[in-house]
């Protein structure tokens, strides 16, 4: 995420609504603290979860009108979380944010409910645009799609996920060597 801050405009309450109830839950600390002060200063009240237990119940305790998830979280998955927050309000505007992404998980968190997929690292501009956007709006076409180095990476990391995170399993099915997929899997994911 952008170390960058900027101001919001004095319109942006209008853009939030009158219930600027946000829940994030993520289990990287750093990001999630950067993330919550930047969603505050841009007219957000919100609330924090590190797992996926806590998210869900404080889900249940007090359903936010808007919600950010880690896909990936130590004691689970991210749309869990989704299902909790749908028990209790349909009208949450939730965004699925992920170091993992594929087309798999994207199509189920907008089954589940999610209104954006964001890729890791989104900055709070991305997060906000998402949290914000219209039905109807349309989404801007990104200035630099994907690199060839970052779609291969993801697809391998789709089939990872498929396969339970077996290397050996995983490694058979792309073609593999083991080895030389153990040191793609141990690398981060390219921009």
């Amino acid at each position: 995420m952008s170390e960058q801050i900027t101001n919001p405009s004095p319109a942006s309450d209008d853009y939030i609504g009158p219930d600027a109830s946000l829940l994030i839950v993520d289990d990287d600390g750093p990001f999630l603290r950067r993330l919550a002060r930047a969603m505050e200063t841009r007219g957000f009240q919100v609330e924090t979860a590190e797992s996926v237990a806590e998210g869900v119940a404080k889900s249940h305790a007090n359903p936010p009108k808007y919600a950010v998830l880690d896909l990936r979280l130590g004691d689970g998955n991210g749309l869990d979380v989704i299902e909790a927050i749908r028990q209790k309000r349909d009208d949450t505007r939730i965004v699925v944010l992920t170091g993992y992404g594929n087309i798999a998980t994207a199509v189920t968190a907008v089954k589940l409910g999610a209104v954006d997929y964001l890729a890791k690292p989104a900055d709070a501009d991305d997060v906000y645009a998402a949290l914000t956007q219209r039905s109807g709006e349309k989404v801007e076409l990104p200035e630099n799609p994907m690199s060839a180095d970052r779609v291969r990476w993801e697809h391998i990391q789709r089939v990872y996920e498929i396969c339970e995170r077996n290397v050996s399993e995983t490694a058979r099915r792309l073609n593999m060597h083991r080895r030389t997929l153990q040191r793609i899997l141990a690398k981060r994911a390219p921009k």
